[in-house]
């Protein structure tokens, strides 16, 4: 039996799981917390996953093992390859007014979002590296001055792996290259142009490795998988294929198909990713997802299954009650500094019923404004496939039909971010022109009549707001 491991190092945790290589069967997990924040010292994912490895049985019997990562967080290593300053994680966004004005500095406006859009795919917010290089540069020049190179959370994770001290060792793949603001999905090449300008200089960047190449070994010689980012790795764990839109429920929410053409979106909307195939992987990202319910929940004084019966006691559209769901700025759209809100307060829909639903109906229409952007893009929604912790909700399982206009399929709840890159691994020690099959297991449909007022009076909410200006961090 050939075992094989993959890491899903995310914002709130790190989860390890261990499956059989040839038929994707689960043997053992292993799970660790992260601290919370919007930037984190490294080393604590380190520790991170040196306890999710030993609680899941150590890696010394597995053939191969591959990272996945967070997104776009910004690690910037000395010359000795220790670490500057803590990492300035994708939800940070002290970089907004950075992301502005590298699109003024090429024309500004639809110029300089086409500019940026046509060289990488995506036009840059606050959450791309690039932006927060941009950042270090002005607000911290000695820590600018002390970088020598600069990579994202899986490839630094990766590297340390591998057991590598030389920056020259510093691997990453087209998945998670392709969120940095400086490396092109369409040419397959870094713009070193746009990192220095963004930068002041060039910093060395990870070598950017095919879907299956290795970046380095365990101690045991096992290779080690190119890794991802982690939505490039959810595809993977759920063998998504050209024609399937993602919608993945978890700290953020993001909307994503699988596409055989790049996609260059100059609204900034759609962010033009590759995925973990050879493939791209166009996406829609916001940064409130499941943490709305936790929220709300909150607010209600009860747990998330509570929450769950609440909302689907009340009425679609809540008699006219809007949650606004930018309860830590927003990513798409672009408002980094907006707030929440709540709209339509009345007698009648001052009850716990009436708040949950909103809180469902607000987090699920932002991500139905992200499917409408992805369809605009050219994308297909053949199949809707709900995913993430958010998707473990009743309430929003029964719901989202209702928003999104069409059956959306669950699969049984897992690890998919892990799984994926399990499944890299697994494609990594076994060859071959594509990754193995793996069984999806149980999936359930869930179907309902779409009610277009929800999304109707959301958008009516939704322009209203306005973004405050924040304390600076």
């Amino acid at each position: 039996m050939t075992l094989v491991a993959g890491v899903d190092s995310s914002t709130q945790s790190c989860k390890v799981v261990i499956r059989e290589a040839e038929t994707g069967r689960l043997v053992r997990t292993g799970r660790a917390a992260h601290p919370d924040g919007t930037e984190v010292d490294p080393r604590a994912w380190w520790d991170g996953l040196q306890k999710a490895i030993a609680q899941a049985g150590g890696l010394d019997d597995v053939a191969a093992a591959a990272v996945a990562g967070q997104q776009h967080g910004m690690v910037c290593l000395d010359d000795s390859g220790a670490v500057v300053r803590p990492a300035l994680l994708w939800n940070d966004t002290r970089s907004a007014e950075a992301a502005d004005d590298l699109v003024e500095e090429f024309g500004g406006g639809e110029t300089g979002r086409r500019a940026w859009a046509d060289a990488v795919g995506s036009v840059p917010v606050a959450s791309f590296t690039v932006t927060k290089l941009r950042w270090l540069a002005r607000h911290e020049p000695s820590a600018a001055d002390r970088t020598a190179a600069v990579c994202l959370p899986h490839d630094w994770l990766t590297w340390r792996l591998g057991g590598a001290a030389d920056l020259d060792a510093l691997r990453t793949d087209r998945g998670d290259a392709s969120g940095t603001g400086y490396w092109s999905p369409a040419t397959g090449e870094y713009r070193p142009d746009l990192l220095e300008h963004a930068f002041g200089r060039r910093p060395a960047v990870p070598v950017v490795l095919g879907p299956r190449e290795p970046a380095g070994h365990l101690p045991s010689g096992a290779p080690l998988g190119p890794g991802t980012g982690d939505n490039a790795a959810a595809a993977l764990g759920v063998g998504a294929l050209p024609g399937d839109v993602i919608v993945s429920i978890g700290t953020s929410g993001t909307v994503f198909g699988v596409a055989d053409t790049p996609a260059a979106d100059s609204s900034g909307a759609v962010a033009g990713f590759a995925d973990a195939t050879g493939r791209f992987l166009p996406l829609v990202c916001t940064l409130n997802a499941a943490r709305v319910l936790d929220a709300a929940a909150a607010l209600l004084g009860v747990d998330l299954d509570e929450l769950a019966r609440l909302a689907t006691t009340a009425p679609p559209g809540a008699d006219g009650l809007v949650l606004v769901p930018y309860l830590e700025g927003e990513r798409t759209p672009n408002r980094p500094l907006s707030t929440g809100a709540v709209h339509g307060l009345t007698l009648r829909t001052a009850t716990p019923a009436h708040l949950a639903r909103a809180a469902v109906e607000g987090m699920l229409c932002a991500l139905a404004d992200g499917l409408d952007a992805l369809r605009g893009q050219g994308a297909t929604a053949n199949r809707v496939i709900l995913v993430g912790g958010g998707a473990r909700s009743e309430a929003v399982r029964r719901i989202a039909p209702e928003v999104f206009g069409s059956p959306v399929l669950v699969p049984a709840p897992g690890e998919y971010v892990a799984d994926g890159a399990a499944r890299q691994a697994a494609w990594v020690t076994l060859g071959g022109s594509q990754p193995p099959s793996w069984s999806a297991g149980q999936v359930r449909e869930y179907a309902a009549a779409p009610v277009p007022r929800i999304r109707d009076q959301y958008a009516e909410a939704r322009d209203l707001v306005i973004d405050r200006p924040m304390t600076s961090r």
